[in-house]
């Protein structure tokens, strides 16, 4: 797989997993207590964007070193999934 391909599935999957990883331990202002004038209730009071950052990067590599095995040592292909939509000829 050229590199600019696997950049591509990379970064559909870091940003996939972005999401995820963005309620994880997250604490509202009205959960603490503490709402600044002008936030809403829901704002977060601790943002940790570098962690957030640093755990989605380690949970995509793992996601893509997995497929990575998957396809290069086992040899799995798309073809070897089974056919969901019928072919008609």
């Amino acid at each position: 797989m050229p590199w600019l391909s696997a950049f591509a599935v990379f970064f559909i999957v870091w940003w996939t997993v972005l999401f995820i990883v963005l309620p994880i331990g997250l604490r509202t202002q009205s959960e603490d207590g503490n709402v600044a004038l002008g936030t809403v209730a829901s704002a977060p009071s601790r943002f940790s964007g570098g962690k957030i950052v640093l755990l989605t990067t380690l949970i995509s590599l793992l996601i893509c070193g997995a497929w990575y095995l998957t396809t290069w040592y086992f040899g799995f292909t798309m073809d070897d999934l089974p056919r969901i939509i019928p072919v008609y000829d």
